[in-house]
């Protein structure tokens, strides 16, 4: 019997999922908060959450983990600003907030931000 796979596909390749993952974790560490549809959102919360459980622990190999998904400067912040802010808080760092429908393709809209 074949079971369903886990996480969204988002009809692209493997390489092209994770470079989106990526790019919307880097986003969302910059700026906080931001405006994807609800599937990506949804998807990117347990990645990006699984992220700022690892760099509570402040380290240098932490730092270098970090290094191999984001930037230098995302890294930095993630583990200086954001990071700590959670240090009391055991998961549920994100909010997802579901927004009505895209007036072009009618996808349904949602914000991701950081508690």
């Amino acid at each position: 019997m074949n079971k369903q796979k886990k996480g969204r596909k988002f009809n692209r390749k493997r390489d092209q999922r994770k470079a989106l993952l990526k790019t919307m974790a880097t986003s969302l560490i910059i700026r906080g908060k931001i405006k994807t549809t609800e599937a990506k959102a949804k998807e990117l919360s347990p990645y990006i959450e699984k992220k700022i459980t690892k760099a509570k622990k402040d380290s240098v190999a932490t730092l270098r983990y970090l290094r191999t998904y984001f930037s230098e400067r995302t890294a930095k912040k993630l583990m200086q600003e954001v990071a700590p802010k959670y240090k009391e808080r055991n998961g549920g760092y994100t909010k997802v907030i579901k927004l009505g429908q895209r007036k072009s393709d009618s996808a349904k809209m949602a914000i991701i931000e950081l508690i």
